[in-house]
């Protein structure tokens, strides 16, 4: 079976597992590694070394296409819970059909930035929200691929937690 993976069909935003935010476009956080340079004796030159499950600031922005109570709720200071549900389309060449994978992420962050948009006659306003997240999971077809909890020192790939050794030698 050759499974193509042709585009995202479709996806909702949910705060908190009940309210739809809204009408959204947006992404996903960028998960970026936090490095370090290794140089001196024994090494001819350099490596910039990734430190196991050291991750840099993770952001989620989206863009609504108006404001509504449940996107102002994000304006609190506390943590949020967001959910994203999205339907990919994949083309399925053996069968010549059209097949569809559910993606999950799953957030828990606080709003760092927030602008209301504009208001222009017949458009969206624009509105935008940008979520710094610290926790973050991410299943395809119900099967956990990503979860990282900065707080506690979680960075699990495809069901290896990469952090279990550190956690034990913090004490943890």
């Amino acid at each position: 079976m050759s499974l193509i993976p042709e585009k995202g069909l479709q996806f909702k935003v949910y705060l908190n597992k009940t309210d739809v935010l809204g009408v959204a476009e947006g992404n996903f956080p960028n998960i970026e590694i936090t490095t370090s340079e290794v140089k001196g004796a024994g090494l001819a030159g350099s490596i910039d070394s990734p430190g196991v499950g050291q991750i840099g600031p993770m952001t989620v922005s989206l863009t609504w296409r108006s404001i509504t109570k449940n996107i102002t709720k994000l304006l609190n200071p506390n943590a949020h819970t967001i959910e994203m549900h999205a339907d990919h389309q994949e083309f399925n060449s053996s069968l010549g059909i059209i097949e569809h994978t559910h993606i999950y992420v799953f957030m828990k962050g606080r709003t760092k930035n927030a602008n209301l948009g504009n208001l222009v006659i017949n458009d969206a306003t624009g509105t935008q929200t940008e979520i710094e997240v610290y926790y973050l999971k991410v299943e395809i077809n119900e099967s956990e691929v990503v979860e990282i909890d900065k707080p506690n020192y979680i960075y699990k790939i495809h069901g290896v937690d990469y952090l279990t050794q550190v956690r034990k030698n913090l004490g943890m």
